[in-house]
């Protein structure tokens, strides 16, 4: 089926950038439209497809229950949940969870990635497409604290992390079969951040993948190398590309030009610092959220800094955009509404969702969708 502009398909929305593709921007001022129970934990943000809003779930003594949800938009009424057992390893710290990646699809298909190293293909309706256990077949790749990256899914290739200590790798998969096409070792390393989207001047897909020695784009077709940035990166808050430009979160923030086979820095702020959440890049500016709760607007240009607003944190999720305004959620559940083009910038509106809230609200159809343990939230 052809995919619609209001779309959410993976982490951080369009091509992993945090920012709606939607020409319907949000409310200036925002309500609860329906609130869904849950039925366990889930730090995995939501996605939406069309008339669909999907989430994971994670649920039982140790975690080892496993569901995926679908929503209907328009008045969150359950149209099917599916329960799964784990087969891989349910330990996680006790902030994360099993639910921890967010699922991605393909406007066909729905893939379910968790922590255990389970991961499931559904079609929009349910019907199981295939599984794999990741775990027998890398019976080693495991984290003591939970993994949380986020597959994506590129022109008929899932890319799936497992990123570890031990037996660490990337997998690229067959939408269609959950096959193998190709697998790479990883730095052997806990790792938990995401893949992100850049393109060729030709406009070939390639997918970044970040650790802690740099950053690799590979041929998601192939999981070829197309160039490699070996300069140390984040292992938690995950980079962003905008046109041409990858924002890489090493060293503070460094602006990458990635071309075949090399890469040149543009420029490099030590002190544009992300702390958990991932940065944004909207119109000409970079906004980045720091361990203090802090948001930093600086140019792209060459990484000037322009202004400074405290927020009320602490934050894990990741702001995202629409419309022109910043939207995210602390820790406490409070949501923030923030005009980024104000002089010293402002938060216009604030909503107390009254749940612990760890996670990256989905942009679709002019609404906003957040989710803690217990609900998932509508505002519109």
């Amino acid at each position: 089926m052809p995919l619609v502009h209001a779309d959410w398909l993976q982490f951080r929305g369009p091509n992993a950038t945090a920012v709606s593709t939607d020409a319907k921007a949000p409310a200036a001022e925002l309500k609860i439209a329906w609130t869904a129970d849950l039925p366990g934990r889930g730090l995995s943000a939501p996605i939406v497809v069309r008339d669909r809003v999907f989430v994971t779930c994670s649920s039982g003594p140790a975690q080892e229950t496993l569901h995926v949800f679908c929503f209907d938009v328009k008045d969150g009424t359950k149209r099917w949940e599916r329960v799964m057992r784990a087969t891989g390893r349910t330990m996680t710290h006790t902030k994360t969870c099993v639910a921890a990646n967010t699922p991605c699809s393909d406007g066909d298909r729905v893939f379910a990635l968790f922590s255990s190293n389970d991961l499931f293909a559904f079609d929009l309706d349910g019907n199981l497409l295939w599984l794999r256990g990741l775990t027998f077949d890398y019976a080693n790749a495991s984290n003591s604290l939970g993994m949380s990256q986020s597959p994506v899914v590129v022109e008929g290739t899932l890319v799936v992390q497992s990123e570890n200590d031990s037996e660490s790798f990337v997998a690229g998969l067959d939408v269609k079969t959950g096959r193998n096409k190709w697998k790479l070792e990883r730095p052997k390393a806990a790792n938990w951040t995401s893949a992100t989207l850049w393109k060729t001047q030709e406009g070939a897909p390639v997918v970044a993948l970040q650790s802690s020695k740099g950053i690799l784009g590979v041929d998601p077709g192939t999981g070829k190398t197309v160039w490699d940035y070996a300069d140390g990166a984040s292992t938690i808050p995950s980079s962003v590309v905008t046109g041409q430009t990858l924002y890489a979160v090493s060293h503070g923030i460094t602006a990458l030009s990635p071309e075949k086979g090399s890469v040149t820095q543009l420029w490099r702020n030590e002190k544009l610092n992300p702390g958990t959440a991932s940065p944004l890049v909207l119109g000409g500016h970079i906004y980045v959220v720091n361990n203090a709760g802090v948001l930093v607007k600086a140019s792209l240009k060459g990484g000037d800094e322009l202004w400074k607003l405290r927020l009320k944190g602490p934050f894990s999720g990741s702001p995202v955009s629409a419309g022109g305004k910043l939207y995210i959620v602390n820790e406490r559940g409070m949501f923030q509404t923030i005009n980024p083009e104000a002089p010293e910038s402002e938060v216009t509106q604030q909503i107390e969702l009254k749940e612990t809230v760890l996670t990256t609200p989905a942009v679709s159809d002019g609404a906003i969708y957040v989710r803690s343990d217990a609900k998932l939230w509508k505002l519109h």
